[in-house]
């Protein structure tokens, strides 16, 4: 087939924005054919575009060559189409221009298309690889756009608010050097400077922290960053941050500017008010209460400690549990008695010891009478206890776990969004929770070293500075977290300006003199020439679309995601690279032995 030319034609209108109102104007329109239903004499197409669907109509009062060309029109075809709106005879309801359709007087194909792989539709049920690897087709289909164009909402918004309260925005390279934050670095071979390697930023840390040194007191970006870490659900190899860093702050503003933010984005964008100031929780007590220093506080379900009840009890799992330094706690699932027969309670205790537990102990009060797993080797007046301090009643599941304390809430934490969904209680709502006081360091038991939980710039708590080479696990960081529903949304601090302090800090995490400087000289010198005192936080953009968007995966707001191997389907990066490559950047491949 003969493609035909535009010959200077121009659309005119989208597909979506005509309504009742656009009786009788002469339009053009550009698209791809979502369906084609010739009916003999009367032909009509489903003309689509991002902004949705218009029909084009062809009848016996159509030009008869254009009628013929209406013919051939297949799936995915790309045409465009000229002619009068007019009102349709039979109206449909369940798309927004479906009150009109488009009189066709002129049709020009130009692109025809192959048979799809899958059909293009909402919520298609076609295997997720299969869209990936035909991921310019998985675009074309509307949730998915819708998605895109809601990131690219979001985006402009975040731009205009941070420029109205006198952000600027600065990019910072995208070819650094490898500096240690977390996870591992994405290197890229140098072929001037043989055998040395620039690094992918993991985050613009250093460098907005240099802009605040230079006098730029209000810093943002919308910032690309690499890690390369096991992918989930919530995370992609290359993910995009909005970035910011003020100067002359302390906690309470950077709450301020990003509560004012979170605020303006809801309203505009979902037409939502968010209620602020934020509530906020301290870790050790999200910790205890929820099991996760990103709770999900759209339900309630808090974690119980029962150790004190069972400490001297008969049921030796929960007493020696106690004597040896651990903790026994519980949950109650209200009104799960239903649900989680033995049989589904055997499948939590599997979950549970998959997460490191040893077992499950559980309550279920289905009878008049509960049942339990341990009650034999318990007083009446013990279990008494444990019922008031769960909340337990008839209806109710206890689950309790016996371990140390890091272990037993982590499994509980776990167990707790388990039950919550599968007995459908969390209600679709926004709730936004900030964590603070962070714990600064976090034993690391292979090395038998503290790790720094956040970067090494972040400040202490005034009070806890004395620790710092005493009794480092009493350190508590100028640290924040904003969660949104159980999504870790955002991570930020206070940054040490001070480099005395900063000396004692890379001393508490075992950095010689010689080792820091070496490490991140470059930042640390720039302190010696007046550093201002700063902090800020970086706002994972796409965390925050799948949220607004209602998705459960990054990979639907994200135009060209890889897969959980770091793959990219579609391209099929990474891929090897010829010799003459490597040896112009001095290097070889080692092939794995068989």
């Amino acid at each position: 087939m003969l493609l035909d030319r535009m010959n200077g034609v121009k659309r005119t209108d989208y597909c979506g924005t005509l309504y009742r109102e656009s009786e009788g104007k002469q339009v053009t329109v550009c698209g791809w054919v979502q369906r084609q239903r010739d009916l003999g004499g009367l032909i009509f197409v489903d003309l689509r575009d991002r902004t949705g669907i218009v029909q084009l109509a062809f009848d016996d009062a159509t030009e008869k060559s254009v009628f013929e060309k209406a013919t051939t029109l297949r799936s995915e075809f790309v045409v465009m189409a000229s002619g009068k709106v007019r009102v349709r005879s039979a109206i449909n309801t369940e798309i927004p221009t479906g009150e009109i359709e488009i009189e066709v007087e002129d049709l020009k194909i130009l692109g025809v298309s192959e048979t799809p792989p899958f059909e293009i539709l909402n919520d298609s049920n076609a295997n997720e690889e299969l869209r990936l690897r035909y991921r310019y087709l998985d675009l074309r289909r509307p949730d998915i756009q819708n998605n895109i164009l809601m990131r690219h909402k979001i985006v402009k918004v975040t731009r205009d608010y941070f420029d109205e309260n006198g952000f600027i925005e600065i990019e910072t390279p995208t070819l650094i050097k490898s500096t240690p934050e977390g996870a591992r670095d994405y290197l890229v071979p140098s072929r001037i400077k043989k055998g040395s390697f620039f690094a992918l930023p993991q985050s613009p840390q250093l460098y907005k922290q240099l802009l605040m040194l230079s006098g730029f007191d209000r810093y943002m970006q919308i910032a690309r960053c690499y890690r390369d870490e096991d992918l989930r659900a919530d995370r992609q190899p290359e993910f995009t941050q909005i970035d910011l860093e003020m100067s002359f702050v302390e906690p309470e503003d950077v709450y301020s500017i990003a509560e004012g933010y979170i605020k303006r984005l809801f309203k505009e964008i979902l037409d939502v008010d968010i209620p602020t100031p934020l509530p906020r929780l301290k870790f050790t007590d999200a910790m205890n209460d929820y099991g996760s220093d990103k709770p999900d506080t759209r339900f309630d379900m808090k974690i119980k400690d029962l150790s004190d009840i069972v400490e001297n009890c008969g049921f030796g799992v929960f007493s020696d549990t106690v004597k040896n330094g651990g903790t026994v706690r519980a949950i109650t699932a209200k009104n799960a008695a239903g649900v989680y027969t033995r049989k589904e309670i055997d499948k939590l205790t599997e979950e549970a010891k998959g997460i490191g537990a040893k077992g499950l102990a559980f309550i279920r009060w289905s009878e008049d009478a509960p049942s339990c797993s341990f009650a034999k080797f318990m007083t009446e007046e013990e279990m008494a206890a444990i019922y008031e301090r769960t909340g337990a009643e008839k209806g109710d599941v206890v689950l309790i776990v016996a371990d140390r304390k890091n272990i037993a809430l982590s499994v509980l934490g776990a167990l707790r969004l388990t039950v919550a969904k599968k007995l459908d209680i969390i209600p679709n709502k926004f709730n936004f929770l900030w964590i603070t006081e962070f714990p600064f360091f976090e034993y690391n038991e292979e090395t038998g070293n503290f790790d720094a939980m956040h970067h090494p710039f972040t400040s202490p708590l005034d009070e806890c500075v004395e620790y710092l080479e005493t009794a480092p696990e009493k350190v508590f960081a100028k640290a924040y977290d904003l969660v949104l529903n159980g999504v870790e949304l955002s991570s930020g601090s206070i940054r040490i300006t001070d480099p005395v302090l900063q000396g004692k800090m890379f001393k508490a995490l075992g950095l010689s003199d010689e080792e820091a400087h070496e490490k991140f000289g470059f930042l640390t010198d720039a302190f010696k020439f007046g550093a201002p005192p700063h902090g800020g936080m970086g706002i994972g953009l796409d965390r925050l679309v799948m949220l607004m968007c209602g998705r459960d995966t990054l990979r639907d707001v994200i135009a060209f995601p890889k897969v959980s191997n770091s793959s990219e389907l579609m391209s099929g990066a990474p891929a090897q690279v010829d010799e003459v490559q490597l040896t112009d950047l001095s290097i070889a491949v080692i092939k794995d032995k068989e």
